[in-house]
């Protein structure tokens, strides 16, 4: 093994084993706490019936892995401008998520936080996230073109100027995290998929040479597991808004930092096909009075085609292995 990879392995195990352990050791002492201050799931009961045995379930146990990543982002990208905007970004939508959280379970406010609300706060710290990478980390505003390097060395680049790159970053950061979000909707799987997501980032980091993000994408991965301890089925706690926000964030703005937010497509396939489920769902019951799923998002349709929750949660992993395999592909020659 070369030196330099040794080094970005000691570079990246740290961060993953301290944000591990910090969401391993926290679990214990939330997870009462939480259940102590009724700090229960609500279920839909439109939703697939087994799920209602889930409700009462602690949730806004995000805050768990988002002190894990905190702590290891601090110790080991705490030099890295990079790695502490998308820190910064993680924790911003992650009080976004605590919020609403917060009002639905501890005020009793159904619907927490207004839409407008929530997605003004997820559009500023966006266009926020978009001026500081502009104006301050040069990062430019053009995009690289996934799988261009097969055909020219180097790859193409698509240049969108200024006005088109911060309505795209808004859509890449805001719509990533509302896309975990929605993917959060059984055990273990907006966690699992998240970590594999984040790890499939890291030599994406390490290509463009932005080692900061490396260390909070290595925190990020190391978080989601040690969550996975207490969230695999049957789940002892959810990350609710608070962690599904801060996860998509986290993935969104290293993407767009490392400039590989059209990789992030392809890597976070789950999250796309997810999201388009819901919106291809809707579409087809406002125009045509039907549905084209038995329920969304995708996951749901699964589990009413009598799949056992574990196999979709597995069969996800699965996919998305597969995804990032395909995204990462796409870095040859650049």
């Amino acid at each position: 093994m070369a030196p330099v990879q040794q080094a970005q392995i000691v570079l990246v195990l740290k961060p993953f084993l301290v944000s591990l352990a910090v969401t391993l050791l926290l679990g214990p002492a939330v997870i009462p706490l939480l259940t102590r201050l009724k700090c229960g799931q609500n279920v839909r009961n439109d939703g697939p019936g087994r799920h209602l045995q889930k409700s009462g379930t602690p949730t806004m146990g995000g805050v768990m892995f988002l002190a894990g990543i905190t702590a290891a982002g601090l110790l080991y990208a705490g030099n890295s401008l990079e790695g502490l905007l998308v820190l910064g970004m993680t924790l911003a939508f992650g009080l976004i998520g605590f919020l609403d959280d917060f009002l639905k379970i501890a005020l009793k406010r159904p619907l927490g936080l207004r839409a407008r609300e929530k997605l003004l706060g997820q559009i500023l710290f966006s266009l926020a996230a978009a001026a500081f990478c502009v104006s301050v980390l040069g990062r430019g505003t053009d995009l690289v073109v996934p799988y261009s390097g097969f055909f020219t060395p180097g790859g193409l680049t698509w240049e969108l100027g200024a006005a088109g790159f911060f309505v795209f970053a808004v859509l890449v950061i805001a719509g990533t995290a509302n896309a975990v979000n929605l993917t959060d909707g059984l055990d273990g799987l907006a966690a699992g998929t998240s970590a594999l997501v984040a790890a499939a980032l890291l030599p994406v980091a390490f290509t463009v040479d932005k080692t900061g993000v490396a260390a909070v994408m290595a925190a990020v991965s190391g978080g989601c597991l040690g969550f996975l301890f207490y969230n695999r089925h049957p789940a002892r706690v959810f990350m609710g808004d608070t962690g599904s926000l801060a996860l998509g964030s986290a993935l969104g703005t290293a993407a767009l930092v490392t400039r590989s937010e059209l990789f992030l497509f392809l890597i976070g396939g789950v999250f796309v096909l997810e999201t388009l489920s819901v919106i291809l769902q809707v579409a087809s019951f406002q125009l045509f009075g039907r549905r084209i799923l038995r329920m969304s998002p995708l996951h749901h349709h699964f589990e009413l085609c009598n799949w056992s929750e574990n196999r979709v949660v597995v069969s996800f992993w699965a996919a998305t292995v597969v995804f990032a395999a395909l995204g990462l592909m796409g870095f040859y020659g650049l």
